[in-house]
């Protein structure tokens, strides 16, 4: 699926190309767009995300106003439970609904035109009249999208963003809006990082958040040492068979020091590390996706289905390559000499079809296969 024409850009970017966007606002400034997406009905219930919010495998939370004090729970929640909630002032986050439903997938992939390294997940937000999460801020960019019903937004830049301590949720100790907007069902207003903003559910509502990751620098150099430490091998122990006698038990002698840092610098890592790395870490799956194993279809049976109806990747599978190596769900080979260009098709469009499927080589058939066997495309 091609995630949209560039007339269907400019009506989501409200008018602007994506080239417009990315220079006047992307990082840079709020962008309030009506009727984004016209006549745009909601893809889940509100029965449908309450029973994706009782499971296991998905991250649910449940914000509560009283007064000026806000609590927060952690899911799963039953539909009993959030049943038996007040008429209002309470909002319900489901994330990484694209990981679940197809469609929701789909509407993710409208917003390819940032790449799928930054592309993160859709979050849906229920609220009930009243009901929203506080006046805060996200270090990442996010479009919010009016599924269903009103929420009143005011956001903008403001200088202090100091937190407020005793809340269990991050919200702003002080906020001072520069804008006001009621957003329909089809309305869209995009945030960059650190954007203010406090979202308000004027009746029973639904939103839809199109979430960026952005790691810290110190979370990319921790992945990257344990990525390191997956990799070390470094023969040998520590040996002193020259120790002389010492005064001070207690000191660390410039001998052990001087070994130690000898046998540290085995530790190396270059450009090309640096690479494999981070496409690993950014194909890694959301925790708590299991793909389940499929090996009943034999080889020679796959391709002739392929060739007949073309191949899709899982919503939950996360392809990405760079100049060298394909990344498959936290996995990396080298890109096949030939096909090149199909994996590559595949990996921005995920999916190829049937007349591209049957001039794929043998060993590009092989390759799909096996990922057909682990689970990692979609079953027609």
């Amino acid at each position: 699926m091609k995630h949209g024409s560039r007339v269907d850009d400019r009506r989501l970017l409200g008018g602007h190309s994506v080239p417009a966007f990315l220079r006047g606002y992307w990082h840079k400034q709020a962008l309030l767009v009506a009727k984004a997406i016209p006549d745009f009905p909601p893809l889940l219930s509100r029965d449908a995300l309450f029973a994706l919010a009782a499971r296991d495998d998905v991250e649910a939370r449940l914000v509560q106003r009283v007064r000026r004090r806000y609590t927060l729970r952690e899911g799963p929640f039953t539909r009993a439970q959030l049943r038996r909630m007040p008429p209002r002032d309470w909002t319900l986050l489901v994330q990484g609904v694209n990981l679940h439903d197809d469609r929701v997938d789909a509407l993710l992939r409208r917003f390819a035109f940032i790449p799928y390294a930054r592309l993160d997940d859709l979050m849906v937000s229920y609220a009930a009249p009243g009901g929203g999460v506080g006046p805060h801020f996200d270090s990442y960019d996010v479009f919010l999208l009016q599924a269903f019903g009103q929420r009143r937004w005011r956001y903008g830049r403001q200088e202090d963003l100091t937190l407020d301590a005793k809340a269990p949720v991050k919200i702003l100790a002080r906020f001072t809006p520069e804008h006001d907007a009621t957003l329909d069902a089809g309305d869209m207003l995009y945030l960059p990082p650190d954007c203010a903003h406090d979202g308000i559910a004027l009746g029973e509502c639904i939103t839809y958040s199109i979430g960026f990751r952005a790691a810290a620098w110190q979370e990319l150099a921790e992945a990257f040492l344990d990525h390191l430490r997956d990799n070390l091998d470094i023969p040998g122990r520590y040996a002193d068979p020259d120790l002389r006698a010492h005064r001070g038990a207690a000191h660390i002698g410039a001998a052990m020091q001087r070994q130690v840092a000898r046998a540290l610098t085995a530790i190396r890592f270059d450009r090309a590390e640096i690479e494999r790395f981070l496409g690993r870490y950014l194909s890694e799956p959301k925790p708590g996706v299991v793909f389940a194993p499929n090996q009943r279809m034999p080889r020679e049976r796959f391709a002739r289905r392929i060739a007949r109806d073309g191949v899709r990747l899982d919503r939950r599978t996360q392809l990405l390559y760079d100049d060298a190596r394909y990344y498959l769900n936290g996995d990396d080979e080298p890109l096949p000499q030939t096909d090149r260009d199909a994996v590559a098709a595949l990996a921005n469009e995920r999916t190829l079809d049937a007349s591209a499927c049957a001039a794929l080589a043998a060993e590009t058939i092989d390759l799909l296969h096996d990922w057909h066997r682990h689970g990692f495309l979609a079953d027609h």
